[in-house]
């Protein structure tokens, strides 16, 4: 191995690196904002979040040195490891975690300390995905195949469902765009797209209604397409599941769902409105983002987070101190921040050698784009309130070290390009 191969510096993409810092430092800020005491005005007072902040964002630095500095085959190689590691950890939190929030998620480490492990098992499960998608022979389309890497995906999806966390089990569900690249069948995404749609509709609208849409809609294609038997015989039978999915939509919706689940729907849906009860936290978000107006109100102006009228503001709903004090301005900024940062990492997997980084990339952007999209959506109101964080910008050790740990993971992969032709 050649001097250049030995130094980690060697071919970093140091424009997503500076992109990252960039997020992790307005995340710093907008926790100052959010949780600011007059008492303790120094972001660098330990006693506070901003202060733990501060901490936890060198760490997650050194964490992305030591990373950059390991070898690539070691991380394939140990992938089975980090899987096992962190589904025991999944099991024992079910044990003996500690409960926040309702949701038994965090094993306390001491000195007011908390790991949660559903973060950390985001990326070893990419890493276990990309390991069996490279492998020879494997591939997506081949039912086998499919079974393995959904049982991949599936199990640490349905321990941190009994935790129970819905945010971070719904995450787990973006890796199908990682299948989706490796070969899944586009009908694949398009039926699970049309079931969502039916989903919503069937709680919104009259079934029957539904119905005749659906029906119209099959008349329609057979006219077009009728000469097709074998399309003839699919509509068919894709008309009768879609109807009867739909009768099943509300027995699911009131016996599979809890009734703090539903309520949440509901209010998001329109179907109920309690902006002292249920809405409240989404309610006071959006009055918080709408009073920023174009340029915001100025760092630490902001009355809806000076005075905490939103709950959870340095972690879920840490973007409506960025609406507030940053307006629609900052808000554009932190999501073309985001935007970039995604673009880069499709552009970083696409020139991969190595099938095992590619489709690795593939599933730290997919993650990222689904706390991002959940998070701000949950927000401003257009999602349920689900409680994930913003990537590098809320407040949380275990999420901006996982985070950490899933991109320079990434960035190390891609450091070592062109000398990696290992699946």
């Amino acid at each position: 191995m050649n001097n250049q191969q030995r130094s980690f510096f060697f071919n970093v993409d140091w424009v997503t690196v500076l992109i990252y810092l960039a997020l992790c430092v307005i995340g710093w800020f907008n926790i100052h904002a959010a949780v600011y005491d007059e008492d303790h005005r120094s972001m660098l007072d330990f006693d506070t979040q901003y202060g733990k902040q501060f901490i936890f964002i060198i760490s997650a630095l050194v964490i992305g040195t030591v990373i950059l500095l390991l070898e690539s085959r070691f991380l394939s190689a140990l992938a089975p490891a980090f899987y096992v590691v962190t589904v025991l950890l999944l099991v024992v939190v079910l044990v003996a975690g500690h409960n926040v929030g309702g949701n038994q998620a965090w094993i306390d480490m001491g000195g007011g300390f908390r790991l949660q492990p559903s973060e950390f098992a985001k990326f070893a499960t990419c890493l276990l995905l990309a390991r069996y998608l490279s492998a020879t022979n494997v591939k997506v389309t081949d039912p086998k195949s499919f079974l393995i890497a959904g049982g991949i995906i599936l199990l640490p999806m349905m321990l941190i469902k009994l935790q129970p966390d819905d945010g971070s089990t719904l995450v787990f569900c973006s890796l199908i765009l990682v299948l989706y690249r490796e070969g899944l069948s586009v009908y694949f995404l398009i039926v699970i797209g049309l079931l969502a749609t039916l989903f919503v509709s069937a709680l919104l609208v009259n079934v029957w209604y539904i119905i005749i849409v659906l029906v119209a809609l099959a008349a329609l294609l057979l006219f077009l397409f009728g000469k097709n038997r074998k399309f003839v015989t699919g509509l068919i039978i894709g008309l009768v599941l879609a109807i009867g999915f739909v009768f099943c939509v509300k027995p699911l919706y009131f016996h599979g769902l809890k009734p703090h689940q539903r309520v949440r729907i509901d209010e998001v849906l329109g179907l109920t409105k309690d902006l002292r009860g249920v809405g409240y936290n989404q309610n006071q978000s959006k009055i918080a983002i709408g009073s920023g107006r174009v340029w915001g109100k100025g760092y630490l102006q902001g009355t809806q987070t000076k005075y905490s009228f939103v709950p959870e503001q340095s972690t879920d709903f840490i973007f409506c101190t960025v609406g507030e004090e940053w307006g629609f301005a900052g808000s554009v900024v932190v999501m073309g921040l985001y935007l970039f940062l995604l673009l880069r990492i499709v552009m970083i997997a696409e020139r991969q050698r190595a099938p095992f980084s590619r489709i690795y990339g593939y599933g730290v952007a997919s993650i990222i784009f689904c706390h991002v999209v959940i998070n701000i959506a949950m927000a401003i109101g257009y999602m349920p309130v689900i409680g994930i964080p913003l990537p590098f910008i809320s407040y949380g050790g275990s999420s901006l070290w996982s985070f950490t740990v899933l991109l320079f993971i990434l960035l190390k992969l891609d450091s070592n390009r062109m000398g990696m032709n290992y699946a």
